[in-house]
């Protein structure tokens, strides 16, 4: 029998969540440091972190009764993280940094820690900032042509990091590639919610089905 009200609100195993989650932790650290506190930027960035976290959550829960409100929130969430997205890049660009491609060597080891937490990040971040500080040192021990050539030769080869990037770029591009995630995560659900919408109907036909298929029975 189909029950008029299905199960639902379990957001907090949807992956979309998680990411999300860790997405408005690292947002809320990186605008404490990076961001003045005092400007609009971070309080908007903050906010559009948030509203991910919570439209995903919101929109779980009224699927309860409303698969067009779940609908709903869920696109919300996908704008406000698309939103963050367009921050950040603006943070690179505005300051004349580089924004990192999938294949970057250092994103590539990013992805490869699947962090969960703020504090991975934040260990991935001194991991690579260690990384530089090694390369640079190794550098000083040749004369300046060799080091000059090793330099191009590594950058070229995508097997270092720069000597001059902070950790704010480090943390940016890192932030990118957890919403470059989030938004595949959440078009795909908005994808699922919207089959299910269309083949189901709302509550006001799940309604209809339970008191029909009760009188049949009765």
């Amino acid at each position: 029998m189909e029950r008029l009200i299905p199960q639902h609100g379990g957001y907090r195993n949807l992956k979309s969540f998680q990411i999300a989650q860790l997405i408005y932790d690292v947002t809320v650290r990186f605008c404490d440091r990076y961001i003045d506190t005092r400007s609009r930027t971070h309080d908007q960035m903050v906010q559009a972190a948030r509203s991910g976290v919570q439209n995903i959550a919101e929109g779980s829960v009224a699927s309860g009764t409303s698969r067009k409100m779940e609908l709903k929130l869920t696109n919300v969430a996908r704008a406000s993280l698309e939103e963050l997205r367009l921050d950040y890049e603006d943070f690179l660009r505005q300051r004349g940094w580089e924004l990192w491609p999938a294949d970057h060597p250092a994103l590539k080891r990013f992805k490869a820690k699947r962090c969960s937490t703020l504090d991975q990040v934040r260990a991935w971040v001194q991991e690579e900032l260690r990384q530089a500080k090694a390369h640079r040192q190794a550098q000083t021990n040749t004369d300046n042509q060799t080091r000059t050539n090793t330099h191009k030769q590594s950058v070229q080869a995508g097997d270092s990091l720069c000597a001059s990037v902070p950790s704010s770029v480090l943390v940016a591009n890192a932030a990118l590639s957890l919403l470059n995630l989030c938004s595949h995560l959440l078009n795909r659900q908005i994808a699922a919610q919207a089959a299910a919408f269309e083949e189901e109907g709302g509550f006001t036909e799940r309604l209809y089905r339970v008191r029909r298929n009760r009188r049949t029975t009765q």
